[in-house]
């Protein structure tokens, strides 16, 4: 069967070879489904806040039926076993928790009172939700990152459109047919594929848009949005530091800061990227990191066994052999793993620890995206701080001491939206709980997390009501102005 001319053709990690195609949505096919979902959206909107929970509950009941689905799509897009099984059901418990926070969240942003200034004025909140939302999602979490925005927009009572990345869209077919069982949320929820042009066009049909890639498209993103007029929330790259303290339990910190660092292969935005290990244990801490490291397996040759898969994108494996490959050249050397693998025609890199390196390095600057840990000993407290805030990046970080209340006082003074402290990457846990935002290249836009994740797709509109005498132009004439001596 021949290819249709302007197809994107889609790739096993596990096998490197092609394996399907998608057919990129047109500018119109965009544009026509931009207006399909409008034309829903009223009605979804005046089923108010319990009847949107009570659709939400039977979708994720249908995620969790169609779960061995979804997980074999998702398995095909990212080469992993395990998360691809979990997935389904961190989606639809994501779902039934926002059911159950969103009414005392919504409360508690309904003020109703009387003016300060004039005692006859009184005032209410309206929250009016924006009709139509736009997603754009990466390929490291296809499913889970797709709805992690979109799912309070629903319930804030937004449509919405989502475009998965290219490298891994073939979930969207299986979470399609969830959402066709639900026909209140068929209305106004809508999955469609295609490459940056697709998204482009999404651009310009969207009332507000969600980002989750790269810096250098979030910035073209942000600039699209910015001629709309239209707000753009976006989450962007990381490189996040943990900062381990001569206090900390040796063998506990190197688990920590190896699982921050080496969990799904690397491919998070939040992994951890570098380490800051006071020079008293150093030596042993990295002798343990090193041992520890040494027994992590590929997942390869069976998917059923080991830790890290593939590179769920070949491309990425290049970059991150690029900046091993300058860090060694500049003086740094690989302790163990690194770079990547060709197994069965996928790529693959073991844990990777890396020492020898400092801030010169694209290895300490830029987001790597692998399974990689630079270390770089300190020899103080502020030079630790110094060295972990020395970033154009702030999305999170960690500290690992020999007292919780140690690590937060240096948790502090990091500059980043979250900071993980005696473990690492402990963001995923509290993602409805509270909010974080990102410093510096990492995002802009207001907290994806806590009560804003919700909040954020309102407008806020008042309505002010006078109850006595209206104010007349004779009372604002210039010879009744008031005295102010």
């Amino acid at each position: 069967m021949s290819s249709i001319s302007n197809a994107i053709p889609l790739f096993d990690p596990r096998t490197g070879e092609k394996d399907g195609e998608i057919v990129p949505a047109t500018s119109a096919e965009v544009a026509q489904a931009a207006r399909e979902l409008r034309e829903g959206q009223a009605s979804w909107a005046a089923l108010g806040l319990d009847g949107r929970i009570a659709v939400m509950r039977r979708w994720a009941d249908a995620i969790e039926a169609n779960a061995a689905k979804i997980t074999a799509a998702e398995i095909r897009d990212t080469g992993r076993r395990r998360v691809a099984r979990e997935v389904p059901f961190i989606v639809a418990g994501s779902i039934r928790g926002w059911c159950n926070q969103a009414p005392e969240i919504v409360a508690r942003t309904l003020y109703e009172g009387t003016s300060t200034v004039m005692p006859s004025i009184s005032y209410r909140t309206q929250l009016v939700p924006y009709p139509l939302v736009g997603v754009i999602s990466p390929w490291n979490h296809p499913f889970l990152l797709s709805m992690l925005d979109g799912v309070p927009a629903l319930l804030a009572g937004c449509a919405l459109l989502v475009k998965p990345s290219e490298v891994a869209p073939r979930f969207a077919g299986p979470v399609s047919e969830t959402i066709a069982t639900v026909p209140e949320l068929a209305a106004v929820l809508r999955y469609i594929v295609g490459d940056g042009a697709t998204g482009q066009a999404m651009i310009e049909e969207v009332d507000a848009l969600c980002f989750t890639g790269s810096v250098p498209t979030g910035r073209k993103v942000a600039e699209a949005c910015a001629r709309r007029f239209i707000p753009s929330f976006l989450e962007l790259g990381g490189k996040d530091a943990v900062i381990v303290t001569g206090t900390a339990d040796i063998q506990q910190a190197a688990a920590a800061v190896l699982k921050g660092a080496v969990h799904n292969s690397g491919q998070m935005c939040f992994a951890t990227e570098r380490a800051y290990v006071a020079r008293e244990i150093y030596e042993p801490f990295v002798e343990e990191l090193k041992s520890q490291a040494s027994r992590v397996a590929l997942s390869y040759p069976d998917i059923e066994h080991g830790h890290i898969g593939p590179y769920i994108l070949a491309r990425q494996a290049d970059i991150v052999d690029a900046q091993l490959e300058e860090a060694v050249q500049a003086g740094a050397t690989v302790e163990v793993g690194g770079p990547s693998q060709t197994l069965g025609g996928g790529r693959y890199m073991p844990a990777t620890v890396v020492t020898g390196v400092d801030h010169s390095m694209r290895l300490m600057r830029e987001e790597t995206f692998g399974p990689v840990l630079p270390v770089m000993p300190y020899d103080s407290e502020a030079e630790a701080i110094a060295l972990a805030n020395d970033s154009d990046f702030g999305l999170s970080g960690a500290v690992i001491a020999g007292s919780a209340e140690e690590a937060e006082r240096i948790a502090e003074r990091m500059n980043a939206g979250a900071i993980s402290i005696q473990d690492t990457s402990l963001t995923i846990f509290i993602m409805r709980d509270v909010e974080k935002t990102s410093f510096g290249i990492s995002g802009m836009g207001g907290s994806r997390m806590g009560p804003n994740s919700l909040l954020r797709f309102f407008r806020k509109k008042a309505l002010i009501r006078q109850s006595g005498r209206v104010i007349d132009m004779d009372s604002l004439a210039e010879h009744n102005a008031a005295s102010h001596h």
